[in-house]
């Protein structure tokens, strides 16, 4: 299923940031210009969004599994940090004009999902909520192990000042001491995105995120290294009781560079 690039568990603090004035909450209640059943491709031409799951028939077995429940996990919008070219991790940077001017893009080629979930950074939370607003979607539910990668020291630096500290580090893949691992990343995001599914058996649910800890995920699962761009992510399927499972890439804005500054 990956591979294909589309346009369009403990617990742990959570709390919720209102969609705004025109917020609903029933998938029946979308306004109907939010229900946008395809997506553009790169290339122009246009793919269906991940196919519903087909109706289960009733059955009277206490042990029948609840149907997956799929996941689109996106990256904010762009940040006055991303525009600058600063490592950001945990610090609370907010979105720029830009940013906000993307997410209402994002927002026209999102289809109705059964809730929206978002780190508690501002650039996330703000992006989830003018989607929400909308869309249609809300209230936007906040869990804080979706947030980014900590990346110590290099915190607020730019690409030159951490060669200058750090020779070499970026052309080898090093991190320095303090830089939350990746593999712990993924460990959080991936409690956080299992916990949640369990709250939305058989949903389509909305995640925005980071990019580092997106890829980390990914790659952890067994995806290839890869980046993502303010509002690109990816699909994936919450198989209950067998964890995790990789979707395929969506953009819901035009491809852009990608820088690997987290």
């Amino acid at each position: 299923m990956n591979g294909r690039v589309e346009h369009i568990a403990h617990g742990g603090p959570r709390n919720h940031v209102a969609a705004g004035a025109r917020g609903l909450s029933s998938r029946r209640e979308q306004p109907e210009h939010c229900h946008v059943p395809i997506v553009p491709r790169v290339g122009g031409d246009t793919l269906p969004r991940m196919p519903a799951p087909k109706p289960v028939a009733a059955v009277e077995s206490s042990d029948a599994q609840p149907r997956p429940t799929r996941i689109l996990v996106v990256r904010h919008g762009q940040s006055e940090w991303n525009a600058a070219g600063r490592w950001q991790g945990h610090a609370d940077v907010p979105l720029d004009r830009d940013g906000m001017l993307q997410a209402a893009a994002a927002a026209e080629v999102l289809g109705a999902f059964d809730a929206i979930w978002s780190s508690h950074l501002r650039r996330a939370t703000l992006t989830a909520q003018i989607i929400a607003e909308l869309c249609g979607v809300g209230p936007v539910e906040i869990d804080e192990r979706l947030c980014e990668n900590d990346v110590g020291p290099w915190e607020g630096l730019d690409r030159a000042e951490v060669e200058a500290g750090w020779p070499g580090y970026l052309e080898q893949h090093r991190r320095p001491e303090g830089f939350e691992s990746y593999d712990a990343a993924a460990a959080r995001m991936g409690a956080a995105l299992i916990e949640i599914a369990a709250r939305h058996p058989g949903g389509e649910i909305l995640v925005v995120s980071h990019g580092g800890i997106m890829g980390a995920l990914r790659r952890h699962l067994g995806a290839p290294n890869e980046r993502f761009p303010n509002l690109g992510g990816a699909w994936l399927v919450a198989h209950h009781g067998s964890g995790l499972h990789l979707g395929d890439r969506v953009a819901l804005l035009a491809p852009k560079p990608v820088s690997d500054i987290l």
